[in-house]
C-alpha cells in the first residue's frame, strides 16, 4: 500500500537532523568548499560588521561548524576588552578567518557616519566618526579624506591577514548619498548595503523584538540572492542575537535549500571585484 506524503513538520525535522549530522563530521576543507561553489543554486550572502567583538569567537565557531563562509566588513570599533577591533589583540582572530576562506572589506576605519553633503564644485561631506580619538565630533571631509578612511581599514585588514580585501565597503548605518557613493567608487570602492529581509535585527531592542520573532521573520522572508547583515557584538541589545539565532538561522536556511556564498560571487559585484583586484 502506498503511503501518502510525509507531513511537512516531519520533513523539516528530518532535514534539520541531516544537516546537524553533516556538521558533526567536521568542517569541509576550504579547497573542497571552493570546488563546490558552482553548485549553489539558491545563494544568500551572510555579512558581518564589526562591533564590540564579544561574540566573535562564537560566530567563528558556528561558521566553521556549519561550513559557511561570509564577508566581514571591519572598522576599528571599541571592543569589550578596551581596545579596538583591528588592534594587535584581534589580529590573530582575523588571520584565522582568512585561513578559513572568509572575505573582508572596509567599514571605514573610524566607523565614520555620513551626515550630509556640502555644496561646492569639489565633493565634501559632513562626517561623524563613532570610533577612534575623534569619535562623537562632526567634521568636514573631502572626498580624498573619506576615501582615505575607507582605504585605511582595508589596508589594516590586509596587513594583519595577508589576504587582500575585496574592493568593497559598507558605510556605517548604511547612510550614504549619490555624491558620496560616486566619490568612493572613483577611488576604487563599491558600496554594499543589505536586502530588506536580510536585516537580521541584532541592533533592535530585545524588549520589542525577541530573538524568536527575529528568527521566524528571517526564515519566512529571506529569498535567494539576499545580502544578510549581522554584527560581531551590539552594545545596546540586552538579549544578544547571535548565541540564540545564528546557528538556527543557518540550519533553517539550509533546510529550505539555501546555500551561503561570499560577496566575491555576488552577481552585482563580481565583475567589479575581478576588475579591481
Amino acid at each position: 500500500m502506498r503511503r501518502g506524503p510525509e507531513p511537512a513538520r516531519r520533513l523539516r525535522v528530518r532535514a534539520l537532523a541531516a544537516l546537524l549530522a553533516v556538521a558533526a563530521c567536521g568542517p569541509v576543507p576550504f579547497s573542497a568548499w571552493a570546488q563546490q561553489g558552482a553548485a549553489c543554486e539558491k545563494p544568500v550572502y551572510l555579512t558581518f560588521d564589526t562591533g564590540h567583538m564579544g561574540i566573535a569567537d562564537l560566530v567563528a565557531d558556528v561558521l566553521k561548524r556549519q561550513n559557511v563562509r561570509v564577508t566581514f566588513f571591519a572598522a576599528a570599533e571599541r571592543t569589550q576588552d578596551g581596545g579596538d577591533s583591528l588592534d594587535r589583540h584581534w589580529a590573530p582572530w582575523w588571520k584565522a578567518r582568512a585561513a578559513e576562506g572568509h572575505e573582508f572589506a572596509s567599514h571605514t576605519y573610524d566607523h565614520a557616519y555620513w551626515r550630509g553633503d556640502l555644496k561646492g564644485v569639489e565633493p565634501s561631506f559632513r562626517i561623524r566618526p563613532s570610533a577612534g580619538a575623534l569619535a562623537g565630533r562632526e567634521f568636514t571631509w573631502s572626498a580624498a579624506e573619506y576615501c582615505g578612511n575607507i582605504a585605511k581599514a582595508s589596508e589594516r585588514l590586509e596587513s594583519i591577514t595577508g589576504r587582500k580585501p575585496l574592493p568593497l565597503y559598507r558605510a556605517p548605518g548604511g547612510k550614504t548619498s549619490p555624491r558620496l557613493l560616486a566619490a568612493a567608487k572613483a577611488c576604487g570602492f563599491e558600496h554594499v548595503g543589505w536586502s530588506p529581509a536580510g536585516f537580521l535585527g541584532d541592533e533592535l531592542p530585545s524588549e520589542k523584538f525577541s530573538n524568536e520573532k527575529l528568527l521566524a521573520q528571517a526564515l519566512d522572508t529571506i529569498r535567494p540572492g539576499d545580502i544578510l547583515l549581522a554584527h560581531l557584538g551590539i552594545w545596546s541589545r540586552k538579549d544578544p542575537w547571535a548565541p540564540a539565532n545564528l546557528e538556527p538561522l543557518i540550519v533553517g536556511l539550509k533546510a529550505k535549500g539555501f546555500c551561503f556564498e561570499t560577496l566575491r560571487r555576488h552577481p552585482q559585484y563580481r565583475d567589479w571585484i575581478a576588475s579591481h583586484s
